[in-house]
């Protein structure tokens, strides 16, 4: 169950930060309300998820795919750029995560 929470928390991040996005500096209502309600369900999701994982693991899980997902969403639709250098470092985070986890999940 903590990591279905987990990605319930992910998933929340996500969006509250690709709202933050649109909500050019909390100057427009719906995007900044959104962002708004995503962090405080992802903190309140992550908090929820460290009754039964580590804290070391869950937040690498949780900021390294977020970071990721993050990066991938600007550059697939917000038309940031997709340099190699740039995708290496999302791979790099990926694999990060990955060894974390292989170092013990509990």
């Amino acid at each position: 169950m903590g990591y279905v929470l987990l990605a319930g928390a992910i998933a929340a991040e996500v969006a509250a930060t690709t709202a933050m996005k649109f909500s050019e500096g909390f100057s427009r209502l719906w995007p900044s309300l959104i962002t708004l309600a995503g962090y405080l369900i992802a903190f309140t999701l992550l908090a929820q998820t460290l009754k039964t994982l580590s804290v070391g693991t869950a937040y690498a899980i949780w900021a390294g795919i977020g970071t990721a997902a993050v990066a991938g969403i600007g550059m697939l639709f917000l038309g940031e750029s997709a340099s190699p250098l740039k995708l290496a470092g999302i791979a790099l985070v990926i694999v990060g995560v990955v060894v974390l986890n292989l170092g013990g999940a509990h």
